[in-house]
């Protein structure tokens, strides 16, 4: 009696992480970032190309056919007020007319990627918001 109970423990714990396993994507370390503050998600997403301060000039912006973005002047081109929902909708790709905001569409849109890394849609939500957040942190008066 006591291996059937114990055969039938480890056909349920083989079961369970079977499940699990197949439920949750694989996370390239290289690609996902645990932390879902702005800050972060900057540093380890953006930075590359509109540099730590948002101004366009990160390491590898020169090696792009478009200079990205100055973050820094958003507000300022939109009469002192940051476009929020805007970005937001750009950093999802909803923005119609994306090339011509970017001049090219080099600029990953971060929602499908963010969402491809984590299933999770309230993390992919949260992560988008607290960026965005961040962004409007970087404004120059």
């Amino acid at each position: 009696m006591g291996s059937k109970v114990l055969a039938t423990a480890v056909l349920l714990m083989c079961a369970t992480v079977a499940t699990v396993g197949q439920a949750r994507r694989p996370r390239n370390s290289s690609l996902f970032l645990e932390s879902l503050t702005g800050r972060d998600s900057f540093e380890f997403y953006c930075a590359s190309c509109h540099g730590s301060s948002g101004m366009g000039n990160g390491p590898v912006a020169s090696a792009l056919k478009t200079l990205p973005a100055n973050l820094t002047v958003l507000a300022r081109r939109n009469s002192g007020s940051f476009p929020k929902e805007r970005v937001a909708s750009l950093l999802r790709g909803e923005e119609p007319g994306l090339a011509a905001v970017h001049g090219s569409t080099e600029m990953p849109v971060w929602g499908p990627v963010f969402r491809f890394l984590d299933p999770s849609d309230a993390r992919v939500k949260l992560r988008i918001e607290n960026l965005v957040a961040y962004i409007e942190t970087l404004q120059v008066k």
